[in-house]
C-alpha cells in the first residue's frame, strides 16, 4: 500500500544497487537469509505440485458427482430472512463510515499514519473485505456504501435506479476492468495522502451515482463498479453460500466450478488480479531496478554515453513510465502463457470446443492463485498497520481525541519472525496452486470427457502452475529496494 511503503531517497536507492544482494522476505525491509537455498524451495514446490497432480488424476473423477450436492445448512431460510431486518442499519453504518473517510481526509491530520481514512480504506476495506469475502461470501454486496446511497436516492426518486439507457451486452465488464487498472495505478504510483484519498472517494461516489443514473443500478453494480466484481469473484471461493434462501456450507473453492467466466473482460480481470500483485512485488526488488539502471544487456549505455545510473535525474521520469506501461501490459503476458497452454490442451485432445470457450471455462481455476498472491504480499500489513485502526477510531482526525479510550492502545505493530513470514508465504503459494490444479483437472474432465484425455490436457497447465509457483517464490525471496 502506497502510504506505508518506506521508500528510500533516490541517491540511497541507487547506492543500494551497488551492494551485494542478500535474500529478504517480501513484507519487511530488513535483511533475511533463507533457511535453505532457494532452489530447494523451488524443487520442493514443484514436486508437491506434480504429486498433487497425480493424486488428483487418480481420485478426482468422483468429485464431479459430489460437487453439486447441497452442503449442510448453517442458517435456515427463515432465520436468514429474519437477519435481513438489520440490513438497512448495516448499510447506514457503511455510508456513515464513507462520510467519515471523507471528513477525516478533508479536515483531519495530514500525516497518513494519524488519519483514520488511510488505514481504514487501504487496510480494513481493500484487504479486510477481500479476505473475509474468501471466508464468508459476498459481504461487499451487503456493505457497498455506493449501492446503499443509490438505493436511498431510489426510494425518493424511483426512476433513478432504473437508468436512462441499457448497457450493451458487448460492453461486458470492460468498464470494471478499466476502473480496476486505474485503481491499481493509483495505489502503486500516485503517492496518495489523506486529502487526495478523500478527493478520490468523493469523485468515485459522484461517478457511481452518475453511472447508476445512466444505466441503472443492476447493470452498473454488476458490470461497471470494480469493487463489486473484484470481491464477487473472491467470494466464489468461500465455504458459505446461499441456496434457496438458506445459508449452507460447501467445500472451499467449489463455487468456482458452478459456472464459467461470463466473457473475455472477466478473464482479463482475473489475469490482472494475478499480474498486478506479482508486478507490485517485482518492481520493489533490486533485480528489477538493476535491469534498467545497470543496463545488463547494454541497450541504453551506448546511446547515453555511460551507464543509465549516471543520468538518474533525467531518466527517472522515463523509468516511471516504463513501470506504468509494464503494469498495464502485464495481464497480456499472463494471457499469452495461459492461451498457449490451453491451445496445446486443445491440440492434444482434439476438442471441438473453441480456444476462447476453453479459456473462459478454465478462468476461475486461476482465482485461488490470485488470492494467495495477494495474501502473501499484503497480509503482514494487517498485523503492522491494520491493528492501529483500534486507536484511530478514538482519534479519527488526529486531533488528540480519545473517544473510546483506545487512542493510546494498539499502536505497536505485531512483527512475526521472518522465518514465520517466509514459510507462511511458501505454504500459501503452494496451497493456492495445488487448489488450482485440482479445479483445472475437474474442469478438464468436464471438457474432454475421459480421464486419459483430461490427464493429458493438463500437462501444459501443470507446467504453467510450476512456472507461476517458482516465479512467485522467486519474487518473494528477492532483495527489496523498499519494504512494504
Amino acid at each position: 500500500m502506497t502510504f506505508i511503503q518506506r521508500r528510500c531517497a533516490a541517491p540511497l536507492a541507487c547506492f543500494s544497487m551497488l551492494l551485494p544482494w542478500t535474500a529478504q522476505a517480501h513484507s519487511f525491509g530488513v535483511i533475511y537469509n533463507l533457511p535453505v537455498p532457494f532452489w530447494l524451495y523451488a524443487y520442493g514446490a514443484t514436486a508437491a505440485l506434480v504429486l498433487s497432480f497425480l493424486v488428483v488424476a487418480f481420485f478426482a473423477a468422483g468429485t464431479l458427482a459430489s460437487e453439486a450436492r447441497p452442503g449442510r445448512v448453517l442458517l435456515s431460510a427463515t432465520r436468514l430472512a429474519a437477519l435481513r431486518r438489520f440490513k438497512p442499519w448495516v448499510q447506514l453504518v457503511s455510508v456513515l463510515l464513507l462520510l467519515l473517510c471523507l471528513a477525516t481526509g478533508f479536515f483531519g491530520h495530514r500525516n497518513p499514519y494519524q488519519n483514520f481514512n488511510m488505514t481504514f480504506f487501504w487496510i480494513v476495506c481493500v484487504l479486510g473485505i477481500a479476505y473475509l469475502s474468501a471466508l464468508l461470501g459476498n459481504l461487499y454486496g451487503l456493505l457497498n456504501p455506493w449501492r446503499a446511497l443509490a438505493d436511498g436516492i431510489g426510494r425518493i426518486w424511483p426512476g433513478f435506479v432504473r437508468g436512462r439507457w441499457q448497457l450493451p451486452a458487448a460492453f461486458g465488464s470492460w468498464p470494471a476492468l478499466l476502473l480496476y487498472m486505474a485503481f491499481i495505478w493509483v495505489e502503486l504510483f500516485a503517492s496518495i495522502r489523506p486529502y487526495s484519498l478523500a478527493t478520490l472517494l468523493a469523485g468515485y461516489t459522484v461517478f457511481n451515482l452518475l453511472g447508476v443514473w445512466c444505466v441503472g443500478a443492476r447493470d452498473w453494480f454488476t458490470r461497471c463498479e470494480f469493487f463489486g466484481l473484484l470481491f464477487g469473484l473472491i467470494a466464489r471461493m468461500a465455504p458459505l453460500h446461499r441456496v434457496q434462501g438458506a445459508l449452507r456450507w460447501r467445500l472451499p473453492c467449489s463455487g468456482l466450478l458452478q459456472e464459467r467466466a461470463a466473457d473475455f473482460s472477466v478473464l482479463l480481470f482475473i489475469l490482472f488480479m494475478l499480474s498486478s500483485t506479482a508486478f507490485d512485488g517485482l518492481k520493489a526488488t533490486l533485480p528489477w531496478m538493476k535491469l534498467f539502471w545497470h543496463d545488463p544487456f547494454n541497450v541504453l549505455t551506448p546511446q547515453l554515453g555511460g551507464p543509465p545510473l549516471y543520468f538518474y535525474a533525467q531518466l527517472q521520469p522515463w523509468y516511471e513510465r516504463l513501470e506504468v506501461a509494464s503494469l498495464l501490459l502485464s495481464p497480456l503476458l499472463y494471457l499469452a502463457a495461459y492461451a498457449l497452454c490451453l491451445a496445446l490442451a486443445k491440440a492434444i485432445t482434439r476438442s471441438p470446443l473453441t480456444l476462447r470457450e476453453l479459456m473462459l471455462r478454465f478462468a476461475y481455476s486461476l482465482l485461488p492463485i490470485a488470492l494467495v498472491y495477494n495474501v502473501t504480499h499484503y497480509y503482514t500489513l494487517l498485523l503492522t498497520q491494520g491493528i492501529t485502526i483500534f486507536s484511530l477510531v478514538s482519534d479519527p482526525f488526529g486531533w488528540g481525541w480519545n473517544l473510546f479510550g483506545t487512542a493510546r492502545q494498539w499502536r505497536t505493530p505485531i512483527l512475526p519472525s521472518m522465518d514465520f513470514v517466509w514459510h507462511s508465504q511458501v505454504a500459501l503459494i503452494l496451497i493456492g496452486h495445488v487448489v488450482s490444479v485440482v479445479l483445472a483437472h475437474i474442469e478438464a474432465l468436464r471438457c474432454f470427457g475421459s480421464r486419459r484425455l483430461a490427464l493429458l490436457s493438463q500437462l501444459p497447465m501443470l507446467l504453467l502452475m510450476v512456472a507461476f509457483t517458482t516465479a512467485g517464490l522467486w519474487i518473494l525471496s528477492q532483495p527489496l529496494q523498499a519494504g512494504h
